[in-house]
């Protein structure tokens, strides 16, 4: 590495090098080295000299209920695994005006309400801008604490006076390490910055919130290494300007990585959707043909959800195809089993898949219920409303089994749902379960079958 002028890092993994390289040998990308002023000298550590590191047996180590604490938010505790772990480094993603910012003051009201000190750091907001988005959610209490501040050194000493149970940062990428000769945002300041907010966090047990800014293509802005130090990863998903976020954990090293949470943004804060599918499935057109209810299963959540389609006449040489809310390639597949297994002409006709409420979804079990969605549209036939279904379509036309096809059923029964078409395969080992009675189940071996209950 140069000793003085200018290193090259890679945004991906970190390689550091004298000289900008095509392809890092660390990660193999192309590309993702940039340029950064070289460090004068290296960043010391946070640990104090009156903490010593010893060895200890894992069967000596203990663990109590406590060390989980509640945001008061149970869809944020289910993302987390049941709350906020001690010590942890937590990374919050998501998109410009999602919603980042007001999750994290109102997981702040809820935890200094409960006399647990919090301190709010804010690198873009001024007190008062924080204070008029305060007052929209309610009255805070005393123990939280804030802090208008970019300088870690600073923030730094403001922890370790303070003490705080929990500390927001807002976000990673203003803030600056002043041994580093970076901008704030570059490289080597995300990583370093994120290196000392990790040692605090470990040393002294507090728990950090850090906030991340997304690139256009939707990953957290800075080097991947960002990602790989933190304990748990939370990407703010939505679009900006509907009433619905869904919160989904990319990375938990303290729980499952498949649950979501779901949030409704009104004009005084979010408010958790206690019922998804009630939720999804409102304003719901009746008779309608290119419509059909299927059932995702998000970690151990199952979740009703519309799909919709239509299916039209192209006017043009080439079919158009759009999907929204799942993927674009996984339609074009489907559509092509249904031409050659079926014999259906949908290469002259443009097709549109959407999954109602804007969520995105890519469980293999919505493959039944989109091309239900798109027969419904191709043959104008609609599918009765009190109907349901679910299954996995391969090459060859047939419909394989999912799991979790119990919690499905019962969910579709919860909601009133009467019919339910499902794998063949599902139904034979659902024989001799209770509590899915009052529900009509068909199973289905292939497509075949299935668009014949059209």
């Amino acid at each position: 590495m140069a000793k003085s002028g200018t290193i090259f890092f890679c945004k991906e993994c970190g390689y550091e090098s004298s000289k900008w390289l095509g392809q890092c040998p660390g990660c193999k990308e192309w590309n993702t080295f940039v340029e950064e002023p070289a460090k004068k000298k290296m960043v010391a550590r946070v640990t104090p000299r009156d903490v010593k590191s010893k060895i200890s047996s894992i069967s000596d180590i203990t663990i109590d209920d406590e060390e989980k604490l509640s945001t008061g938010l149970s869809e944020l505790d289910r993302v987390l695994g049941g709350g906020i772990v001690k010590g942890s480094l937590i990374l919050v993603g998501g998109d410009p005006g999602i919603g980042k910012s007001t999750l994290l003051l109102q997981v702040c009201r809820n935890i200094s309400d409960a006399s647990k000190k919090v301190l709010y750091i804010s690198g873009e907001e001024s007190l008062k801008q924080i204070k008029l988005r305060a007052n929209r959610m309610g009255e805070f209490s005393s123990q939280l604490l804030l802090l208008c501040e970019t300088s870690l050194d600073i923030i730094e000493d403001c922890i370790k006076s303070e003490n705080p149970e929990v500390v927001v940062i807002d976000s990673i990428q203003t803030m600056y390490k002043e041994d580093v000769s970076a901008a704030p945002g570059s490289v080597s300041q995300v990583r370093e910055s994120t290196n000392v907010l990790m040692q605090i966090a470990k040393t002294y047990g507090i728990s950090i919130f850090v906030v991340g800014h997304v690139t256009k293509e939707g990953v957290v802005a800075g080097p991947r290494v960002l990602e790989h130090m933190v304990d748990t990863v939370l990407y703010f998903e939505g679009d900006r300007h509907a009433a619905y976020r869904i919160l989904r954990g990319v990375k938990n090293r303290f729980g499952s990585t498949n649950e979501i949470g779901v949030f409704e943004m009104l004009q005084d804060g979010l408010m958790e959707v206690q019922n998804p599918s009630e939720y999804m499935l409102s304003g719901r057109p009746e008779e309608s043909s290119g419509s059909v209810v299927a059932c995702s299963i998000e970690g151990t959540r199952p979740m009703l959800v519309e799909i919709q389609a239509l299916v039209c006449k192209t006017g043009f040489g080439m079919p158009r195809r759009t999907a929204a809310g799942t993927d674009f390639n996984r339609v074009n597949l489907l559509m092509a089993v249904l031409e050659k297994r079926l014999g259906y002409n949908l290469g002259q006709c443009d097709a549109y898949v959407n999954i109602a409420g804007g969520i995105k979804l890519n469980e293999p079990a919505l493959d039944l219920a989109i091309v239900m969605a798109i027969m419904s549209s191709y043959k104008d036939k609609a599918i009765p409303n009190n109907t349901i279904c679910f299954g996995e379509v391969g090459l060859s036309g047939e419909v394989r089994a999912v799991n979790m096809a119990e919690q499905r059923v019962q969910e579709a029964k919860k909601l009133g749902f009467e019919v339910c078409i499902l794998p063949k395969v599902s139904l034979e080992a659902m024989k001799n379960i209770k509590g899915i009675k009052g529900i009509k189940l068909i199973g289905v071996s292939n497509v075949k079958e299935a668009v014949m209950q059209i």
